[in-house]
């Protein structure tokens, strides 16, 4: 992997509906009512939003999503990235007795300038940059759906 590559998987148990969580991960436009690190969503077209990112590190990130896959019957959703962070995310949506399980994994390309020249010493403040604006996700879609 690149120097400025990285991949993320995270799991999130929800004791919610399978379907509420699908529909809430699905609505990119609904996200900064319940993920304080997205600081806002622009809608492009109907496959397209621009999403304007800061976690605890001071930088922020602009991340255009195009939908590529929305199966809600599969629990699949796929999206392609571009902007400040070039790859794919992609996650699964999985029921099970007790509420659903959502697995997200992300391939990315960090191709701002200030990330890609801090990677090979920063990699460790990215990487716990990143696990906190997802625990701060996590949180915040569970009080959306409680």
């Amino acid at each position: 992997m690149r120097l400025n590559g990285y991949r993320f998987r995270d799991t999130w148990f929800l004791p919610a509906p399978r379907r509420a969580v699908f529909d809430a991960v699905a609505d990119l436009e609904g996200y900064p009512g319940w993920w304080p690190d997205v600081r806002s969503v622009r809608k492009i077209d109907e496959d397209t939003a621009e999403l304007v990112c800061r976690a605890t590190l001071p930088y922020r990130l602009v991340i255009r999503m195009r939908r590529a896959e929305q199966d809600a019957s599969a629990g699949r959703l796929r999206v392609h990235l571009d902007g400040d962070l070039q790859g794919s995310l992609a996650a699964r949506v999985l029921g099970h007795p007790r509420g659903t399980t959502l697995d997200i994994t992300q391939e990315v390309v960090a191709t701002k300038p200030l990330l890609r020249r801090l990677s090979p010493v920063a990699r460790p403040l990215f990487e716990l940059n990143h696990a906190l604006m997802m625990r701060r996700g996590r949180r915040g879609l569970l009080d959306r759906l409680a």
